[in-house]
C-alpha cells in the first residue's frame, strides 16, 4: 500500500487533540488541554476558531511536517443535521451549518471547519469529518419525551463509542453487529449508548440537559426549578445555557473542570470532592441501568471509555453498581483519532464510500 499522510484533529470542550499518521501508524501525537480561563473570554464556541487554529498550525509547523504530502485532513464531525454514520467531505453547506450552530454549540464544531481551513496550507488534501456527534440510530419510541414539542435527539460521541465497541468485538472474535453493548464514553461530556447489533437505539443528549452530570454540564436537572430560574429575572438566557453546558457538574460544584485535580482531591480526603465526584459516578450507573432496560436485558458487555476511565477510584464506584448486569470491560483513553485517521485512510482508498453532505 502507498504511503499517505493524515491529520486528524478533535476538539473536544477541555482539549484540542491533534495528530498525524503515516496510513495508520501515528507519527505524531498532541493533546493541547484549555482551561477554563483560557476558554473564558469567548461567548460562543465559532469564537474559539482562530484561537484553536493558530495552535494546531504552530504545533504542527514544530514537527516539520511537509503540508504538500497531506492528503487528507479529518476533524470531529459537529453538530450538522442528524445523518447517518460515515465518512463526509466538507462542503459549503456543512461550513454554514457548523458557523450557523442551529442544531446548538460544541467543541466538535470546529474539526470540520479548521480541517477545511488548513486545505489552504495542504493544496494536495481534502477535508473530511466522520461520524459526528449527530449520528442517528434511534429507534422511534426512543424518540418520545414526554410532549410532541420537545422530542429526543441522539446527540453523543458517536465517534469513540463506535470505534471502542468495534474494537471491543474484535477481542473478543465477534462481530459488532451481533451483539449488544453498553458504551459508556466519560469526558468533558457523557454519554452512554445501547448499542443493539450495531446500532445506537437509544443515547442520553450528551449536551442538551439529559443524562448523567459531567466535568462541565449540568446533565438531567429538575425541570420546574429550571423554569422559574428561567423567568425568575435573575438571569439572562445565556447564563442559564451557561449554567447547563459550560459551567455546570464538577465546574458548579467545585470550581473545576478538571477531572484529575477532583482525583486528586479525593485521594487527599476532601469530603465534598467525594461526594459530588461520587454522585457524578452514581448518575452514570442509573443511566447504564436504563439502557440495560432498552436491550431487555439482552447485554455482552459494559464497556467504559474516555479520559475518566484511568480514574481507577471513579471506575469502582460505577462497576459496584453495574457489575451484575453485564462484564464491564475498561477502554482508558479514546480511539477517537485512530479512528479517524481508519476513516480519512479509507476515503482515500476508496473514494466512493464518501457521502455528501
Amino acid at each position: 500500500m502507498d504511503s499517505y499522510l493524515i491529520i486528524t484533529i478533535n476538539p473536544g470542550s477541555t482539549s484540542t487533540k491533534i495528530a498525524v499518521f503515516k496510513n495508520e501508524e501515528p507519527v505524531f501525537e498532541k493533546n493541547i488541554k484549555h482551561s477554563t480561563a483560557e476558554l473564558e473570554p469567548f461567548k460562543k464556541i465559532a469564537d474559539q476558531f482562530e484561537f484553536r487554529k493558530s495552535i494546531i498550525q504552530k504545533e504542527l509547523s514544530s514537527q516539520g511536517i511537509d503540508f504538500e504530502k497531506v492528503t487528507a485532513i479529518v476533524g470531529r464531525g459537529g453538530l450538522v443535521r442528524p445523518i447517518e454514520s460515515g465518512v463526509y467531505e466538507v462542503n459549503k453547506k456543512m461550513i454554514d451549518d457548523l458557523l450557523e450552530s442551529a442544531r446548538g454549540e460544541h467543541a466538535s464544531n470546529l474539526g470540520g471547519l479548521i480541517a477545511n481551513d488548513l486545505l489552504k496550507d495542504c493544496p494536495n488534501a481534502r477535508a473530511y469529518i466522520a461520524n459526528p456527534v449527530v449520528v442517528d440510530e434511534l429507534e422511534e419510541i426512543a424518540r418520545i419525551s414526554g410532549h410532541p414539542l420537545f422530542p429526543r435527539k441522539s446527540i453523543f460521541h458517536a465517534l469513540n463509542q463506535k470505534a471502542t465497541a468495534r474494537k471491543h468485538a474484535k477481542i473478543i472474535g465477534k462481530e459488532y453487529e451481533d451483539i449488544n453493548l453498553i458504551v459508556v464514553h466519560l469526558g468533558g461530556g457523557i454519554s452512554v449508548g445501547a448499542h443493539c447489533k450495531g446500532r445506537v437505539i437509544d443515547v442520553n443528549n450528551a449536551i442538551g440537559g439529559e443524562g448523567p452530570f459531567s466535568p462541565e454540564r449540568a446533565g438531567t436537572l429538575p425541570i420546574k426549578d429550571i423554569i422559574l430560574a428561567c423567568y425568575s429575572g435573575k438571569y439572562t438566557q445565556e447564563e442559564i445555557l451557561k449554567m447547563i453546558i459550560g459551567k455546570g457538574g464538577l465546574a458548579a460544584y467545585l470550581d473545576t473542570n478538571n477531572a484529575m485535580e477532583v482525583e486528586k482531591r479525593v485521594i487527599q480526603g476532601d469530603e465534598k470532592a467525594i461526594l459530588i465526584y461520587g454522585a457524578m459516578a452514581y448518575q452514570v450507573a442509573k443511566i447504564i441501568g436504563e439502557m440495560f432496560t432498552v436491550l431487555k436485558g439482552e447485554v455482552d458487555n459494559i464497556l467504559i471509555t474516555g479520559g475518566i476511565a484511568y480514574d481507577n477510584w471513579f471506575i469502582e464506584k460505577i462497576k459496584e453498581r453495574v457489575d451484575k448486569l453485564a462484564p464491564c470491560a475498561i477502554y482508558p483513553g479514546e480511539n477517537e483519532m485512530e479512528a479517524l485517521a481508519s476513516n480519512g485512510l479509507r476515503a482515500i482508498l476508496n473514494p466512493d464510500i464518501v457521502k455528501e453532505y
